[in-house]
Formats: C-alpha cells, sequence, structure tokens
C-alpha cells in the first residue's frame, strides 16, 4: 500500500515494506523498510534540513527520532524536483504505525514542516490483520 500527504506543494509518498530475510520473529525482531519520494511541485526551491519521525509498535510504546537530513543528506528541490531514499525501521511487534515531518527551507531562510502521512507497518506475522 502506497500513502501520500501534500504541504506547501510539497508531497510525500510512502511505501511501506516487511523485510522478511532481516526479521527474526523467533526474537520479535521484526524489520520494515519503507522508500520516500519527496517531489517539489511549488515555485520556490526548497532545502529538507532535518527529520521527525514516531514509531509506534503494536503495544503502544512510542519512540521519537530526529535528525539532521535524511540519509546522510540535505537536497535540494528545484521546482519540478524529486528525491527517493530507501530506510528501515525495526520493531519488537509485527505491526506499527510510522508518521512524522521534514523541516524544509526556502533560499529566503523561512522554514516550515512538511507532514509526513502516517503509513502502516503490517508483518505476515500479525493476527487479525485488516489491512
Amino acid at each position: 500500500m502506497s500513502y501520500q500527504s501534500t504541504t506547501r506543494n510539497i508531497t510525500v509518498h510512502v511505501d511501506p515494506a516487511y523485510m522478511d530475510e532481516e526479521s527474526a520473529p523467533e526474537e520479535n525482531y521484526f524489520f520494515f523498510s519503507y522508500h520516500i519520494r519527496i517531489e517539489n511541485q511549488g515555485e520556490e526551491a526548497v532545502q529538507l534540513r532535518a527529520r521527525h519521525w514516531r514509531i509506534t509498535d503494536a503495544h503502544g510504546q512510542a519512540e521519537e527520532v530526529h535528525g539532521v537530513g535524511v540519509v546522510g543528506e540535505e537536497p535540494r528541490l528545484k521546482p519540478g524536483d524529486a528525491f527517493e531514499y530507501t530506510s528501515g525501521a525495526p520493531l519488537a511487534t509485527p505491526s506499527g504505525i510510522m508518521a512524522g515531518s521534514y523541516t524544509m527551507e526556502t533560499d529566503t531562510g523561512e522554514k516550515f514542516d512538511v507532514t509526513i502521512p502516517a503509513f502502516s507497518l503490517d508483518s505476515p506475522y500479525e493476527q487479525g490483520r485488516i489491512h
């Protein structure tokens, strides 16, 4: 399943996937990847300066992650540009939810947050899955 949201003409697409080969369900270790595409559909250039994630497992345990840029980069997106990357997150439960935001900066120094849509992390080991 694919997820997307748009804030100030910046669209974020997310495609999560369960990584069976990197997981160990018998040890309560479930690894998920997510592919992100950020598109600048606006009329001004923006630079991704920071990220903020909230990762919540099936027991409601939440972890906050803050950092500079993404995958070691602070991409600058001119109008019409897109940036893609893949990252991952481990969970101690077979399902969870991730959501967050990117802090973007315009060439004039204005900073604003772009919503990363909430997306579901589901392994085939989840009992009673409905999505």
